[in-house]
């Protein structure tokens, strides 16, 4: 049986590549950068032979011509590289990948999308350059439809996470396997939603989306412009509020949020957290650990970290229990 030995939850921002030096938060953006390294040492000492990794696509695999909810990479992966970004094929374990999808459909309780030959952007690369750098693992990539409603409730993802933890439990080799969700926290894109745009700005986004799977170069340095000219729309408590939920083991509790009001208490990006559900899903909700939480405008995003280690929260539990009997 595969085991779930490890769960991340990471933001992700492209502006820590093309912006760095102009980012005026720096000692925020160390830190960061520094739970980042952490989080990928904790991943390295965990020894993991496959890494489950859930994100989202910004556009650039996925088009409005076609929106899974849910789509499984199962042969070839090949990432945007946009931004500094990791170009270029992926590593996927094809048979675990293929093992899910199977599993899903013939138990009954799911029919994702799959793709042969996948393509992620920074929604997922992002996390393959910062929290696998120099570890050598496979990936099974899992793409999440954030951003282009309908999307997928809360409840439906933790649903489908359920239902991916008993096919990964029905694996039947022994591998050690990591979680890690990429994306979040509270921040706000400047995108609209494509069933209804306003102005110049959005039926040029939309326009995008639909016809940039054959020439999406034409639209991409406006795209970029738009994007870089948006305020930041930062909510350090929402994040908060966030992070203590998956330290008391208590993510279960982001089921309650709608479409709509995650979007007004936390912004359009924060619909990522679906991912960071799903992880703490995988991890039957092991209550987790801080390990970094800044916010940065330049990157327009609250940039939190979370770990969850069922073996820590078992040798805390084990020595809370031996000093409770010699009491």
């Amino acid at each position: 049986m595969a085991i779930v030995t490890l769960g991340v939850g990471a933001s992700h921002s492209t502006l820590m590549n093309t912006h760095w030096e102009e980012t005026t938060h720096k000692d925020e953006a160390e830190r960061f950068r520094d739970g980042l390294r952490a989080a990928r040492d904790r991943i390295a000492d965990s020894r993991p032979d496959v890494v489950v990794l859930l994100g989202s696509n910004h556009f650039r695999g996925f088009w409005l011509d076609l929106i899974p909810a849910f789509t499984i990479g199962v042969g070839e992966c090949v990432a945007s590289g946009e931004s500094g970004t990791p170009k270029g094929p992926q590593r996927v374990d094809v048979e675990f990948a293929r093992h899910l999808a199977n599993d899903l459909i013939e138990n009954g309780k799911f029919d994702p999308a799959f793709s042969a030959r996948i393509q992620i952007d920074h929604g997922q690369s992002h996390a393959i350059q910062y929290l696998l750098d120099g570890i050598d693992v496979p990936i099974v990539p899992i793409v999440v439809n954030v951003f282009a409603p309908p999307l997928p409730t809360f409840e439906r993802c933790r649903d489908f996470a359920v239902a991916l933890r008993d096919s990964i439990e029905r694996e039947a080799s022994d591998k050690r396997v990591v979680v890690i969700a990429s994306g979040g926290m509270s921040h706000r894109l400047p995108w609209p939603d494509w069933r209804d745009p306003h102005g110049e700005d959005e039926d040029f986004m939309v326009q995008a989306w639909l016809d940039g799977r054959a020439n999406w170069s034409q639209y991409d340095v406006r795209r970029r412009e738009i994007i870089r000219a948006a305020e930041a729309a930062i909510t350090p408590a929402f994040d908060d509020y966030v992070l203590r939920l998956f330290e008391k083991g208590s993510a279960s509790e982001l089921v309650d949020y709608t479409t709509e009001s995650m979007e007004k208490e936390a912004g359009n990006g924060a619909q990522e957290l679906r991912t960071w559900l799903m992880m703490s899903t995988l991890l039957r909700d092991v209550a987790g650990e801080r390990l970094a939480y800044e916010s940065i405008p330049e990157w327009l995003t609250g940039m939190g970290i979370t770990v969850l280690d069922p073996a820590a929260q078992q040798d805390l539990q084990n020595a809370t229990t031996t000093k409770s009997e010699r009491q």
